[in-house]
C-alpha cells in the first residue's frame, strides 16, 4: 500500500553519458559503411572547456565516457604499433566498443595525436574534474575481442592468454575457454556482403585453433551472426561445461581483473560501469570491489544487469553501489510513454522489486542499448518523455542517467552500417549526428542552431536536473505511494492506470508529485491519507498551500485529508511543495 524508504547514504548523482566517438563528430558526410576518413570521428580534445561547462550547467554531476577502453576495429593503426584485427570478427567500420583488445589501452580513434592517446586522455579527465564533474569509463569483464593482445601494459603484468593451456577445456588458471579439436569459424568469414573487404583491411588474421567459447556464452566454433561471435568469453573460475565453481586457490583472471580496475583508478577515473555485470560471478565482484575500495572508497561501480534475482546480492554481497533499473522501471514507462502501460507496474516495481533498496537503482529512458525515445520505433515525440524522466529522477533517492542528445530530442533514423534502421544511434559506425550538431555549432556547445521545440526540450531537462539537485526531498526524504488512497473511484477523476502521484519528503521540505501519462487533459482530486500526513508530521484537519516548484508555478490549497482538486495537462508533472 505504502512505503518510507531508507534515509540514503549516498549521494544522489545525475550520470551524462556520452558516447565519445560520436559526441564532437562535426562530419556529416554519413556514407554508410564509411571509414574513419570519410565519416570522421570525435576525440577526446573535442570534448573542450565549453561542451564540459555546457553538461554542468545542464545539472550532470558524472560523466560516463562510453567506449574508451582500446577495441577491436578494422581501421588500420599497425604503423603505431596496434595488431590490427581480422574483419571477420569486428562488427561495423569502428568496431563494438565492447570487444576490448587491449584493457590497459585506450581507443586510438579518439586521439589527435595516436601516440599521444593515453596523455590527451588524462587531460580530458583532468578537464572533466576541473569542471566539478567525475569521469565514469565502462569495464568489460565478461569478454574480450578474439584478438586481444596488450601491447602497453605495465612491466610486470601477465596478459590474458599468456600462460594458457589450450589442451583443456577447462581449467581455474586458464584466462579462456577451449575447445579442442575445432577451429573457430565466423559467421562473417564467408559472407560475401560484408563490407570493407578491401586493401585497407587485414582478412585471414585470424586462425583461432582450438576455438574459444563465445563471449556470450555459446560453446560452439561456429557462433551464429546473432551472437557475440566477435568475443571470447573469460573464465572466472566457473567450469561452463559442467557449471561446477573453483574459486580457492584464486583463479588467475581475478587478480588479472583487478589490475586492470585498479591501473584506471590510479588514473583518476571515478567509477566504472560495469557490462554484463550478471555474467561474472558475484564471489569475484565482493572480492574485487572490496579491495578497490580500500584504495578509493568513493570510486563507485555500477552494474548493467537484468535479473531482478540478482539485485540483492548484487549489491549487499557483491559490493555495487548501483544497479541498472531497466527490466524494472525502464521497461515499465516504456510501456506507458507508448500508450500500452498501467502506473500499477510502477507500484508493483518497488513493492516487488527494489523498493527497500530503491536508492541502488540507476534509472533512464535512453542509453546506446536502448531506443532514441524520439524515434519512430519508440514514441516519435521527445515530450513523452515529461511524466517519464520526472518520476525517474524523483521517484526514489538513486541516481538517473541522461545519454547525450536525449535532451535535444536526437532521433536516430537511418541505418549506418552495420548497425542497422532500428532507432538506436550506432555503436559499430562511424558516423555523424545531424540533429546533434545543431547543439554542437562547430565546437561551441551553445545550441545557437536549435529550434525552439529543441531549445524549450533542454530547458525541460536543465530544470529538473535543478530541480533534483536544489531539493532537499528529492535528495534525501522518504518516498509514500499515493496510489493507493485515490484508486477505484475513490478519487474524482483520478485514473490510477494514467496518473502516479506520491510524496517526497524530510523534516525540511514535503512535496507531492503527480505525473500523467494519459495524452489528455483531465481534471482531478488527489488524496493524502491520515497515515501519510503522521508520516510527515503534519496535521490532517489543517489548510495547506501548493505551489508547483518545477515547471508551472501554479498555487493551489489543500484542506488535510479532502485533497487537492486541480487540472493536468497532457504527458505532464507536477511538483507539488507543501507549506502551512
Amino acid at each position: 500500500m505504502n512505503t518510507m524508504s531508507v534515509v540514503p547514504v549516498m549521494d544522489k548523482l545525475i550520470i551524462y553519458q556520452i558516447f565519445t566517438r560520436l559526441f564532437g563528430n562535426q562530419n556529416t558526410t554519413n556514407r554508410p559503411n564509411g571509414t574513419r576518413d570519410e565519416n570522421g570521428v570525435g576525440k577526446f580534445n573535442d570534448i573542450n572547456e565549453r561542451a564540459l561547462q555546457a553538461i554542468r550547467d545542464l545539472g550532470a554531476s558524472h560523466v560516463w565516457y562510453t567506449g574508451v577502453l582500446e577495441h577491436a576495429t578494422q581501421t588500420d593503426y599497425s604503423a603505431f604499433g596496434i595488431q590490427p584485427d581480422d574483419p571477420a570478427v569486428v562488427k561495423g567500420r569502428a568496431g563494438s566498443p565492447y570487444a576490448v583488445k587491449d584493457y590497459f589501452d585506450v581507443d586510438p580513434d579518439l586521439a589527435v595525436s595516436v601516440p599521444d592517446r593515453m596523455t590527451e586522455f588524462e587531460d580530458l579527465v583532468q578537464r572533466t574534474h576541473a569542471h566539478g564533474l567525475k569521469v565514469v569509463i565502462d569495464f568489460v569483464p565478461n569478454h574480450v575481442a578474439r584478438q586481444y593482445k596488450s601491447d602497453v601494459k605495465p612491466a610486470g603484468v601477465i596478459d590474458l592468454g599468456e600462460q594458457e593451456d589450450p589442451s583443456v577445456r577447462f581449467s581455474p588458471n586458464n584466462n579462456f575457454y577451449y575447445l579442442p579439436g575445432e577451429t573457430f569459424i565466423s559467421p562473417e568469414s564467408a559472407d560475401d556482403s560484408v563490407t570493407a573487404r578491401d586493401e585497407s583491411v587485414y582478412w585471414g588474421t585470424l586462425n583461432e585453433c582450438p576455438a574459444k567459447v563465445t563471449g556470450s556464452g555459446s560453446i560452439t566454433a561456429t557462433p551464429d551472426v546473432n551472437d557475440w561471435y566477435e568475443t571470447v568469453k573469460l573464465n572466472y573460475g566457473i567450469n561452463v561445461f559442467d557449471g561446477s565453481r573453483h574459486f580457492q586457490p584464486t583463479p588467475a583472471t581475478w587478480q588479472q581483473m583487478l589490475d586492470i580496475l585498479l591501473f584506471w583508478a590510479d588514473k583518476g577515473v571515478d567509477g566504472f560501469r560495469c557490462d554484463m555485470a550478471q555474467m561474472v560471478p558475484v564471489e569475484f565482484w565482493q572480492w574485487a570491489i572490496g579491495r578497490v575500495k580500500q584504495r578509493y572508497p568513493r570510486l563507485i561501480f555500477i552494474a548493467e544487469i537484468y535479473e531482478p534475482g540478482l539485485y540483492r546480492p548484487f549489491i549487499f554481497q557483491g559490493g555495487f553501489d548501483y544497479l541498472y533499473d531497466k527490466v524494472g522501471l525502464y521497461d515499465a514507462l516504456r510501456r506507458l510513454m507508448e500508450g500500452q502501460g498501467s502506473c500499477y507496474e510502477l507500484t508493483r516495481v518497488w513493492q516487488q522489486e527494489s523498493g527497500d533498496f530503491a536508492q541502488h537503482m540507476l534509472r533512464f529512458l535512453e542509453t546506446h542499448d536502448e531506443q532514441r525515445i524520439n524515434s519512430r520505433f519508440f514514441t516519435n515525440d521527445p515530450w513523452a518523455a515529461v511524466p517519464a524522466m520526472t518520476l525517474a529522477a524523483t521517484m526514489h533517492t538513486g541516481p538517473f542517467l541522461l545519454y547525450f542528445g536525449q535532451e535535444i530530442g536526437v532521433r536516430a533514423d537511418g541505418s549506418e552500417g552495420f548497425s542497422g534502421d532500428d532507432g538506436r544511434t550506432t555503436i559499430f559506425d562511424y558516423w555523424g549526428l545531424t540533429d546533434w550538431q545543431n547543439w554542437v555549432n562547430k565546437g561551441r556547445y551553445d545550441g545557437a542552431k536549435l529550434n525552439d521545440d529543441q531549445r524549450r526540450l533542454r530547458a525541460f531537462y536543465q530544470r529538473l536536473n535543478h530541480l533534483v539537485n536544489g531539493s532537499d526531498a528529492i535528495q534525501n526524504g522518504f518516498f509514500y505511494d499515493l496510489q493507493y488512497a485515490n484508486d477505484n473511484g475513490q478519487s474524482a477523476g483520478y485514473d490510477a492506470h494514467q496518473v502516479f502521484s506520491y510524496l517526497r519528503y524530510t523534516d525540511r521540505q514535503k512535496l507531492l508529485i503527480i505525473c500523467n501519462f494519459s495524452r489528455q487533459e483531465t481534471s482531478i482530486t488527489v488524496r493524502i491519507p491520515h497515515h501519510a500526513f503522521g508520516a510527515m508530521g503534519l496535521d490532517p484537519a489543517k489548510a495547506y498551500q501548493l505551489t508547483d516548484i518545477f515547471m508551472t508555478n501554479t498555487q493551489l490549497e489543500m484542506v488535510g485529508h479532502t485533497g487537492v482538486s486541480l487540472g493536468l495537462s497532457s504527458r505532464s508533472a507536477l511538483v507539488l511543495e507543501i507549506k502551512s
